[in-house]
């Protein structure tokens, strides 16, 4: 099984893809011991490989999710959609945006999330689309929640979340930091 999921920039696709990643290795691990190969294997022994990636036109995603379903492979597909409001708070909250955030001042400028920034409304607009089925939307949902969705949606059986609020905050923080791009 493929899991696709798409959203804008700052959207929560890395942060949620890597909750899925990690939940579905620790209920691999507890239930059938360590597994190898590329992508994860779930508790049912299927094998679910999970691409956090942003696809707006419809042709490109025609030409990559649907030709996957044609031959036969089970994609799922997942739009993580939020407020315009919520996903530039997001951004802003990036690459350790929060910190230039305080000493700029609460308005400053997202320079370094410019493309993000310019690209957000087709995003939002795009993903909308029947096409981009099934969307999820995050305003008001952790990313822990965002996952168990994506999870249930799947048929997927995700270890449970231990994670007190601060580990939830360091695990978070620490994949922002191993995906930030150095531009």
């Amino acid at each position: 099984m493929l899991l696709w999921i798409n959203g804008p920039f700052g959207g929560g696709k890395t942060q949620t893809a890597y909750v899925l990643e990690l939940a579905l290795a620790e209920h691999r691990d507890s239930r059938s011991g360590s597994g190898s190969g590329s992508g994860r294997r779930s508790g049912s022994g299927r094998r679910v490989v999970i691409v956090p990636m942003t696809v707006v036109e419809p042709r490109y995603f025609e030409e990559t999710v649907g030709r996957l379903r044609e031959r036969g492979h089970d994609v799922r597909h997942f739009a993580l959609l939020a407020d315009r409001r919520t996903v530039l708070r997001r951004l802003r909250e990036r690459r350790f945006g929060h910190a230039v955030r305080v000493v700029s001042g609460k308005d400053a400028p997202l320079r370094r999330e410019s493309f993000a920034v310019t690209k957000l409304d087709l995003c939002l607009e795009r993903l909308r689309e029947p096409q981009f089925a099934e969307q999820v939307w995050t305003d008001h949902l952790t990313v822990p929640q965002v996952a168990d969705h994506i999870a249930a949606a799947s048929g997927l059986t995700l270890a449970p979340n231990t994670d007190s609020a601060l580990t939830g905050r360091l695990r978070r923080a620490w994949t922002g930091v191993k995906h930030i791009r150095r531009d």
